[in-house]
């Protein structure tokens, strides 16, 4: 090819999958220096015609020192996998300091030891940024089973029009789906269709970018939420499972705006949003990192997202006298249980059946199967199987 080359880690390539379908839009590269700065500053762009749309997350791509004595003179450069395939060129391209304290702090709001997406690409990146614009040699693909989920921008629009579909409604996540969540999607179509619509469309967008360590892993989630529509619990006909390549910052109410800004792209003018959203636990204190209504708030409020109707709902939780998932009843506190992550964690890994009603039963053996593989891969045993 010519060019000096910039070989691209596993998130920087679900970077280019992102920008280059349109997720970012009307970003067309990695940031340059002025993108980068309105980003940190003020979560937006300001575009040539004075209008602002909301950006949040930095889309940048890191080069050290010898790369920018390489690249040096040059105006584009390729972009390479890491079985050095050339993936991108990227055109017209500016080089300036990548102040990666500056960056985290403005992200996360802390400089805490531990944030997931800081240790696995920031913390060891190198102290240059390079921006420019980005043209693609091929769609992006991964060969792992899951490529025709990833429709872009355009196909999901496609999608919904082919639905007739006269509103959309996004539910961004990266958990297995329980009950809890199904109620919160028909209680939203529920909703819709008593503001009038006709045929509200279910976007069940998992996130399929970097997670961390202990998250369930995408091919997984994507086998239980493909169970949850086996089981009826979510409609195949009003709902459209895709997934989003985006990588995990767990950065909040500044990363909530990214995941609701994407959205629109993909054409959904109604976005679900509860506690916490992008949240974690704070990696050293015994707390949450964020508050937990500050999202919802957040997205009421930013710039750039007004075309966008947000709708925060009710926490869910499991009704013990109905035995099924219902939203928590502040008159009546003792008659319901909060099942965490943590606690679904556990309970699937000792292969313990969570109360009748929380999850469909299919979506629960998917997710025993999945702590049965890595007990399995620990100890060298073949995993049992889920009895029938």
């Amino acid at each position: 090819m010519g060019l000096p080359q910039i070989k691209l880690s596993r998130i920087d390539l679900e970077w280019v999958h992102v920008l280059s379908e349109g997720w970012a839009s009307p970003i067309t590269g990695f940031m340059r220096e002025s993108e980068f700065l309105q980003t940190l500053h003020f979560n937006s762009l300001r575009l040539g015609d004075g209008s602002v749309v909301n950006m949040s997350l930095p889309i940048v791509l890191d080069i050290d020192d010898s790369q920018k004595n390489r690249i040096s003179g040059s105006t584009a450069v390729a972009l390479i996998d890491s079985a050095d395939n050339p993936v991108a060129i990227l055109n017209n391209i500016e080089i300036y300091k990548h102040n990666k304290e500056e960056r985290i702090a403005r992200t996360w709001g802390t400089t805490a030891p531990g944030l997931p997406y800081v240790e696995e690409a920031i913390a060891s990146a190198g102290d240059w940024l390079i921006g420019g614009d980005l043209e693609v040699i091929e769609p992006i693909k991964y060969h792992d089973g899951l490529d025709h989920y990833r429709l872009s921008p355009s196909a999901l629009r496609a999608e919904f029009e082919k639905r007739n579909a006269d509103a959309v409604f996004a539910f961004q996540l990266r958990n297995p789906v329980h009950n809890g969540h199904a109620l919160l999607m028909t209680d939203t179509r529920r909703r819709l269709l008593e503001m009038g619509y006709k045929n509200p469309v279910l976007l069940l967008h998992p996130l399929g970018g970097f997670t961390k360590a202990d998250d369930v892993p995408l091919s997984w989630r994507m086998k239980q939420h493909q169970k949850v529509l086996e089981d009826g619990v979510l409609d195949p006909e009003n709902t459209v499972v895709s997934i989003f390549p985006s990588p995990m910052h767990y950065a909040g109410p500044t990363e909530v705006q990214w995941h609701a800004k994407a959205r629109i792209n993909a054409g959904a003018n109604f976005y679900i949003v509860g506690r916490d959203p992008a949240g974690m636990s704070h990696p050293v204190e015994k707390r949450d990192l964020y508050d937990a209504d500050h999202g919802k708030k957040v997205l009421s409020m930013a710039p750039g997202l007004e075309r966008l109707n947000i709708l925060p709902f009710k926490v869910a939780a499991y009704d013990k006298t109905q035995q099924k998932m219902e939203f928590f009843d502040p008159s009546r506190p003792q008659d319901f249980l909060f099942i965490s992550g943590t606690k679904m964690r556990t309970l699937a890994k000792n292969r313990e059946n969570p109360p009748d009603g929380f999850m469909c039963p299919g979506g629960w053996e998917v997710l025993v199967e999945y702590y049965d593989s890595l007990a399995a891969n620990d100890s060298g045993r073949v995993p049992e199987p889920i009895p029938a």
